[in-house]
């Protein structure tokens, strides 16, 4: 068998490259770079529309005048790339949409059909307004970004995106005799949903036509629909994604951002068997929409919900759920009630609320907690008894550490890696020896130096504290990783308390900060120790 070097050196030209190697890289552009490679080299004409990859991003395409213009070509672009794709699967289907108006609807909805039917198995949907998006100016040269083109301008006989001639798939309902995405002739597949005048394709949206409905209006296969809209939640339009399109296909990984869900009446009795995975971030949900998104996903395995408005008593009850994210959400007379057999990871980041339950967790493995507030972090602590890996802020422990509010046989024995924010000062390295104290099995630590917010100032350590002699009770640990290391005398010192107490410590790994590059130096011109030197992975 020939080795892989003998196949590169009869390479000689772009046109030498083996096919599944040009798909391959093609996949890590955004679609719109994939299909500009097509004038590169002939043979790479059509490669672009048999990648299992689409990334459509609206905050990178080309500025054509106003931003309505702009959104407006940018849908036409989506939906003449659809049109010209060759039929094959899709693994992953990206899109970042800035969907400020509702009559966009329709060209969201067919592209949603577009990835479910053509199995797509990772479907990632942004649907949030780019804030920053048209200060970009370097994005963009003075004149036509594209002149006259195959790809992108809008004015001329290309064949891709030019909505008003050539012979290809038409976006613009103006003729070709490619097929229409207009719902006002041709024989094309149907995609605007605006009558009946069009072709004889699947119709997508729920105003008329006899295909299957996405959006809540009507129809002889959708259904009533539930559409969770508050008048008052913001002045923006938001896209109301229809759940109900994913029961027949492939989806594993969903994600979607800034929209509502739109979700059939009997949602409950509904079974979505692939989704293995949702992230819902900027969504707007109640208790009840989730109570019945996890009942439905009967194979879920991992759920992100990140600041979304509506919520108040969250219950979530699943025997499949791995993985659990809870983030951004402040209701103090709110609370979160968790039943999961099987989870193994639990983050709770800046979300707030009265009450904390899990209970059955018995794979709980690892848990990332991010809550300044005492009042909040201490009622997490019941849930960290047997995790392995645990990720905190180091401040968060102090009145924990200070206060004899734990019980004498707490202790973290199943603890075996130790994730902390600190800044290595005198009550941070207190803090830390009395969290080391609780924790005997420690094998590996890893400690970000980082600026740790403290918001109660009767959280602050006693002095009898903190005149108290450090002494770390190390005696598993075994490794120690200082990420963000600058240099300090505070850092420095708690390089000698490793050294003085790490009875079997093998290796520090330190890395600098990337804005104290000479961060390292101190350490090759302070005298350490033999042994310190040899752990010393700089």
């Amino acid at each position: 068998m020939e080795d892989s070097s003998s196949d590169a050196s009869r390479v000689s030209s772009l046109s030498d490259i083996p096919e599944h190697l040009v798909l391959h890289i093609l996949s890590f552009l955004s679609t719109l770079d994939a299909i500009q490679t097509s004038i590169v080299c002939q043979k790479w004409r059509h490669l672009w529309s048999s990648i299992p990859f689409l990334n459509f991003s609206h905050a990178l395409f080309p500025r054509f005048g106003s931003h309505s213009e702009t959104r407006r070509f940018f849908a036409e672009f989506v939906d003449r790339t659809l049109i010209l794709r060759s039929h094959s699967p899709l693994l992953k289907f990206r899109l970042q949409f800035d969907y400020t108006e509702d009559r966009y609807a329709y060209h969201a909805d067919s592209w949603i059909r577009y990835a479910v039917t053509h199995n797509v198995v990772d479907l990632d949907l942004d649907f949030s307004k780019v804030l920053d998006y048209y200060n970009y100016e370097h994005l963009y040269d003075d004149g036509e970004f594209y002149d006259g083109g195959e790809l992108v301008d809008g004015n001329g006989g290309g064949e891709l995106v030019d909505g008003n001639g050539g012979e290809a798939g038409h976006v613009d309902g103006n003729g070709g005799e490619g097929e229409q995405v207009d719902g006002n002739g041709g024989e094309g597949e149907q995609v605007d949903g605006n009558g009946g005048n069009g072709g004889e394709g699947e119709q997508v949206d729920g105003n008329g036509g006899d295909g299957e409905l996405v959006d809540g209006n009507g129809g002889d296969v959708g259904g009533d629909h539930i559409d969770f809209n508050e008048e008052n939640i913001s002045y923006y339009s938001y896209y109301n994604f229809p759940l109900s399109v994913l029961r027949n296909g492939r989806v594993r990984v969903l994600k979607l951002r800034f929209c509502n869900l739109s979700l059939p009446i009997n949602v409950s009795g509904m079974r979505f068997i692939s989704l293995r995975s949702m992230s819902l971030t900027e969504v707007y949900l109640t208790d009840q929409i989730v109570s019945h998104i996890v009942m439905g996903c009967v194979n879920l395995e991992a759920l992100f919900l990140d600041n979304n408005w509506g919520l108040k008593d969250v219950k979530i009850a699943s025997s499949k759920l791995r993985k659990l994210v809870l983030k951004n959400l402040s209701c103090d007379e709110g609370s979160v009630e968790i039943n999961a057999s099987s989870l193994c990871s639990l983050s709770i980041e800046e979300f707030f609320v009265g009450k904390y339950d899990l209970n059955d967790a018995v794979s709980l493995v690892e848990v990332n907690v991010s809550l300044p507030y005492y009042s909040h972090w201490s009622k997490v602590l019941k849930f960290l008894g047997h995790v392995k890996r645990l990720t905190m802020g180091i401040s968060w422990f102090e009145p924990l550490a200070s206060k004899d509010v734990l019980p004498e046989s707490f202790a973290l024995y199943n603890l075996n890696l130790l994730d902390v924010q600190m800044e290595y000062s005198k009550s941070d390295m207190h803090v830390l020896a009395a969290l080391l104290e609780r924790s005997p099995n420690l094998d590996t630590m890893i400690l970000n130096c980082t600026y740790v917010l403290r918001v109660d100032e009767e959280e602050s350590l006693p002095e009898e504290f903190l005149n108290k002699p450090i002494n770390f009770s190390i005696p598993s640990l075994r490794q120690v990783k200082i990420s963000t290391f600058r240099g300090t005398e505070d850092e420095l010192q708690f390089l000698m308390l490793l050294e003085k107490h790490g009875v079997v410590l093998e290796k520090i790994v330190v890395v600098p900060s990337k804005v104290c590059e000479n961060s390292l130096d101190c350490l090759k011109e302070l005298k350490f120790s033999e042994d310190l030197l040899h752990i010393l992975q700089i």
